[in-house]
């Protein structure tokens, strides 16, 4: 069995002001097919334009043609098809015509998501924050996952969160089915999710040289990730003891910009100061520390997002959850 990856920062040259093009700066990827998803708004937008500019061809799936076509027919080497996380046949349809093509996939970034949202279901009865980020991205690599391997060295990409501190994946009731909704332990929920589901990717992956990371990008108030929230809703989230108070005070967090928030995306995606590693959670485009569970920093990863067991689990039931097997082993 693989071993467990090394939650410990590597001291790379870059920090939470640099940006997705200083990450990348001279490097050339031209020959390399990258897929991202929220490619045509927000971090994801800056990761296909700075990945285009590189020389790499970048294919975006979208929900709407028409707001694709707006966000990105300026941009050089990029192509756009419809999809839609929340519909399974989409996700099918899309990775079948990708793989018709023929072509490799060198990296998979997935960065779609959806934040706090009211409770909303998909037509399975799958909570829409955990379908929408977890359940369809699952989905989505596993159909590209001939086009993965094909590469031989491709990496994968999970945008997750800090809000992943707020709480790990409920096994015995995912989808508030018994329980009462909160729409940030969801969102939480789907955010360790994406932390668990690189972890147990990349140990899978690893004999077909996929490796992959997951990662945090930042504080980013200029997306249209919190299109649910009310203003005042919007900001850092305190963490909370048992009875409901306050542990941490935030009122000084740091905001990024958007340029800011794609650069640990980016570094993930195509830093040889990777080569050899994955599995990890990181922000600040370096490896995050881990930190315990009660820990009343805002960064680092906390340990129900790191545990190997709970990534096994994840991934089997998701498979029963999807009614798809991912052989990735």
């Amino acid at each position: 069995m693989n071993k467990q990856p090394i939650q410990k920062p590597i001291q790379s040259r870059f920090g939470a002001h640099t940006t997705a093009q200083e990450v990348i700066g001279d490097l050339s990827l031209k020959g390399k097919v990258a897929i991202v998803t929220g490619g045509y708004s927000g971090i994801g937008l800056v990761t296909t334009r700075v990945l285009a500019s590189a020389g790499a061809t970048v294919i975006v799936p979208v929900r709407s043609l028409e707001k694709g076509e707006a966000a990105l027919n300026h941009i050089p080497n990029v192509e756009w098809m419809p999809m839609d996380l929340m519909e399974p046949d989409s996700i099918d349809a899309f990775a079948e015509r990708f793989l018709a093509s023929g072509r490799p996939l060198h990296l998979l970034i997935l960065s779609a998501g959806v934040m706090a949202t009211p409770l909303r279901r998909d037509r399975r009865g799958y909570e829409s924050q955990f379908s929408t980020n977890h359940l369809g991205h699952f989905q989505l690599t596993a159909r590209l996952w001939p086009a993965l391997k094909q590469e031989n060295g491709a990496r994968v990409v999970s945008v997750s969160s800090r809000g992943h501190r707020l709480g790990g994946v409920d096994f015995d009731d995912p989808n508030f089915e018994r329980k009462v909704y909160d729409k940030w332990k969801a969102y939480a929920q789907s955010k360790s999710a994406n932390i668990l589901f690189a972890l147990e990717l990349d140990r899978r992956g690893q004999t077909h040289g996929v490796r992959a990371f997951s990662v945090h990008p930042g504080l980013i108030p200029d997306t249209n990730l919190a299109r649910d929230l009310r203003e005042e809703e919007w900001g850092p989230r305190p963490i909370l003891d048992n009875q409901g108070h306050s542990m941490t005070n935030e009122h000084h967090a740091e905001f990024k910009t958007v340029e800011q928030g794609a650069a640990t995306s980016v570094w993930c995606a195509i830093s040889p100061q990777l080569n050899g590693l994955g599995g990890v959670y990181c922000e600040d485009a370096d490896i995050a520390e881990a930190v315990p569970g009660d820990s009343l920093r805002p960064d680092g990863v906390r340990p129900w997002a790191i545990d190997s067991e709970a990534a096994s689990r994840l991934w089997r039931l998701t498979e029963e959850w999807i009614g798809i097997r991912f052989a990735a082993e």
